[in-house]
C-alpha cells in the first residue's frame, strides 16, 4: 500500500479540501453577478487584510509576472534602482530590471545572511534611487529580510519606493502594506495562501499609485495597472478573462485566514518553523539561514557529512514525500522544506518520521523518534 503523497516543497503547498472544492465548481461566466460579487469581496478582503489605502490587483499569472508588474508600473528606462539580494530570487530581479533599461545597483549578501539595514541606508544616500527592491523571504536561502525595519529606514528617502517580493512570505510572515511603508507588495497563490498556482496578487500603496500616474502611458499592456484598475473597482467590467475558479479558491483561502485571524496565522507559522528547525537540527542538519533571520515559511537544510542528496530525496519520494533540492552553490548540498499555508500537525509529524526513515536507510546513525519528540515538545509549549 502506497503512502499518501506529502508535497513539502516551498510551493505549491498542500491544498485543503474546501479550497479544492472551489476549484472543482462548475465554471461560471465571468460576468455572472454572483461571481462578480465574489471577486469584489475578495479584493476588499485582501485590501483590509494587509492594511492599505491603495489598491489590490488579483490577476491571472505567476509570481514572476508580479515581479514585472511591480517594476513596469513604478519605474521607467534609466531610473536608478537598488536591488537588495539575499539569494537566487533576489538575483532574478537583476535581469528583469536590466531588460527594462533601468540603472541597476545591487547589494548582495552571503547566502544565509542579510545585507545589514545600515548598509542599505548608506547606499541610498549615494544618489537618488527611484525604488528599492527586496525579497521578504528568498526561497533559495530561507532568509527573511527585516522588512519592517527597512520600511522605516526608507521612509526618509521621499523619492524611493519600497517594493517587496512577498511570494514566499505573504500570509505566512507578518506584512502590513501601509504600516510598514511598503509601496508595492506582490505574491502568488501557491505558497502561504495554500491555493493552486495561477494567480498573482499585488498590493500598491498610495505612493505607488501616484508614481504610476506620473509615468503616463507605459510600454507594457497586460500588466498595466491602468488596464486592470477599472476591473478591480468593478469586476463586472472586462479587460482580460479572470481565472474564475482560482478566484473562488483564493476567496475560500482568505475566508480560512479570516477565521484563523491573520495575527494567529503569523504566530502559528513562527511556532511551526522554530519547532521544525529545532527538530531537524537534532538529526544533524544545519539550517542555512542565520538564526536571527530565518524564515517561518520554509527551512533550507544543509546535509550532515556523508548524506547523498539524490539518494536521500529519492528515498523520501519513494516513501511518499517530496522536497526541493538546493539551488546555486548549494545544489546537492542541501534540501528545501516548505512548512507554510494550511499544512496540518499530522502531516508535519509524518514529515519528521519520513526524514528519520530516509536517514536510517542511508546508514546514518539516528535515534528513531527523536526528532518527532523534539518537534512535539516544542509544539506543546
Amino acid at each position: 500500500m502506497k503512502n499518501k503523497r506529502l508535497v513539502m516543497i516551498p510551493g505549491p503547498t498542500p491544498v485543503t479540501r474546501p479550497i479544492q472544492d472551489q476549484m472543482g465548481r462548475e465554471v461560471a461566466a465571468f460576468g455572472d453577478p454572483l461571481f462578480v460579487n465574489d471577486y469584489k469581496e475578495l479584493i476588499s478582503d485582501l485590501k483590509t487584510m494587509l492594511k492599505t489605502e491603495g489598491e489590490v490587483f488579483v490577476v491571472a499569472g505567476t509570481g514572476t509576472m508580479g515581479m514585472e508588474m511591480a517594476v513596469a508600473n513604478t519605474l521607467k528606462a534609466n531610473d536608478n534602482l537598488l536591488i537588495v539580494s539575499h539569494g537566487y530570487f533576489g538575483d532574478r530581479f537583476i535581469e528583469i530590471c536590466q531588460r527594462k533599461s533601468l540603472d541597476v545597483d545591487v547589494l548582495a549578501s552571503e547566502w544565509g545572511k542579510i545585507v545589514p539595514v545600515e548598509e542599505i541606508e548608506m547606499k541610498l544616500k549615494e544618489k537618488t534611487y527611484r525604488a528599492l527592491i527586496v525579497s521578504h523571504v528568498d526561497t533559495s536561502t530561507g532568509v527573511r529580510a527585516p522588512v519592517e525595519e527597512i520600511g522605516k529606514m526608507v521612509n526618509q528617502f521621499e523619492e524611493t519606493l519600497f517594493i517587496v517580493d512577498g511570494v514566499c512570505a505573504t500570509a505566512g510572515e507578518a506584512e502590513y502594506v501601509d504600516d510598514m511603508n511598503i509601496d508595492v507588495l506582490f505574491t502568488g497563490t501557491q505558497k502561504a495562501f495554500g491555493v493552486p498556482p495561477g494567480l498573482a496578487i499585488l498590493w500598491a500603496g498610495p505612493k505607488a499609485m501616484e508614481r504610476r500616474k506620473s509615468l503616463g502611458t507605459i510600454p507594457e499592456y497586460y500588466i498595466d495597472f491602468d488596464k486592470w484598475l477599472p476591473v478591480m473597482h468593478d469586476p463586472s467590467k472586462y479587460f482580460a478573462t479572470p481565472a474564475v475558479n482560482l478566484v473562488w479558491a483564493l476567496k475560500e483561502s482568505v475566508s480560512i485566514i479570516k477565521k484563523e485571524g491573520i495575527e494567529n496565522r503569523y504566530a502559528r507559522h513562527e511556532k511551526v518553523a522554530r519547532a521544525m528547525q529545532k527538530a531537524l537540527e537534532s538529526l544533524g542538519f544545519t539550517v542555512l539561514a542565520d538564526p536571527a533571520y530565518r524564515a517561518t515559511t520554509l527551512s533550507n537544510l544543509v546535509y550532515p557529512e556523508g548524506v547523498d542528496d539524490a539518494k536521500f530525496r529519492s528515498l523520501l519520494y519513494d516513501d511518499g514525500m517530496i522536497v526541493a533540492g538546493g539551488l546555486g552553490a548549494y545544489a546537492g548540498k542541501m534540501f528545501r522544506l516548505g512548512h507554510m499555508g494550511n499544512v496540518d500537525l499530522h502531516d508535519l509529524v509524518a514529515v519528521m518520521a519520513t526524514i528519520e526513515r530516509a536517514l536510517y536507510k542511508l546508514g546514518v546513525k539516528v535515534e528513531l523518534g527523536k526528532s518527532v519528540g523534539v518537534f512535539m515538545e516544542e509544539m506543546l509549549k
